[in-house]
């Protein structure tokens, strides 16, 4: 790899992210062990902003990897590739990660299969080495490699957990969405909306989260919040915004969109 291949993968800019309990000086302790660390807490709570706002101000390549349930080990690790000149190897995500030095994020993991995860154990423990069964090769990981994975505890299913095994190589950070005040900062700056709308949105948002188990899987995100703030700072109406973004992507239930429509009304109308 040369020093382009490392450079593509730098984040250039420097990400929007709000330190909420000194979680950054924890991540950077931790990576300055190579500790692998997994980000557990509920969806669009900013998890994947963070792990791109740490390796900015670490200034390290960054390869993320949206786990499915489709994925396998090869399309972790890398394949046999065919073309005219015949058959060659090309690295997955995690093995490229390895050999440049870059953190590997791989997001959601709770969603890839247990037989496809277990392929990072090796390089999560003191081995930190890669095996490529198929190319018969021992990749030794590159001194400033870490692996981060995200998981959403509130998925936790016996189909859908991750091993002790797994889970065991890995410190932890807990996310959650942040307390008002500080969750209104966010959305009125990633929104571009005035301090007043934010703190209606997230008052919405703190009603649909208290349904958590009542009728719905979770409750609106940051993320989503942040898009209703977009759809309003372009001058949308804020209840057809709020419809939009809040109510119609979390639910097909009629009576439960009535009653985030009712919540939406209730500051916005």
């Amino acid at each position: 790899m040369n020093q382009h291949d490392t450079d593509q993968f730098k984040v250039k800019a420097e990400p929007f992210y709000r330190v909420v309990a000194g979680e950054d000086e924890l991540y950077e302790a931790a990576y300055a062990r190579r500790m692998p660390v997994m980000l557990k807490g509920p969806t669009g709570c900013g998890k994947s902003r963070f792990v791109e706002y740490m390796a900015w101000k670490l200034g390290r390549p960054l390869i993320t990897v949206a786990c499915n349930e489709d994925m396998t080990a090869s399309d972790l690790v890398g394949r046999f590739l065919l073309d005219k000149d015949g058959t060659k190897w090309q690295d997955g995500p995690l093995t490229m990660a390895a050999r440049i030095g870059a953190i590997c994020y791989l997001d959601e993991i709770v969603e890839a299969r247990q037989d496809t995860t277990v392929v990072i154990h090796p390089i999560t423990d003191h081995r930190r080495q890669l095996p490529l069964d198929k190319k018969g090769e021992l990749v030794d990981a590159h001194p400033d490699f870490q692996l981060v994975i995200s998981y959403n505890p509130g998925y936790q299913s016996l189909m859908k957990d991750l091993k002790q095994s797994t889970k065991q190589r890995f410190a932890a950070l807990d996310f959650d969405y942040p307390e008002a005040a500080i969750e209104a900062d966010i959305v009125a700056r990633e929104a571009g909306v005035d301090g007043e709308t934010a703190k209606k949105l997230v008052q919405i948002a703190h009603r649909t989260r208290n349904l958590k188990g009542h009728g719905l899987d979770e409750g609106i995100s940051t993320r989503l919040l942040v898009y209703a703030g977009q759809m309003i700072a372009e001058g949308v109406d804020p209840v057809a915004a709020c419809q939009m973004t809040l109510v119609t992507p979390l639910t097909d239930d009629p009576d439960m969109r009535q009653t985030l429509q009712a919540a939406v009304e209730t500051f916005f109308v």
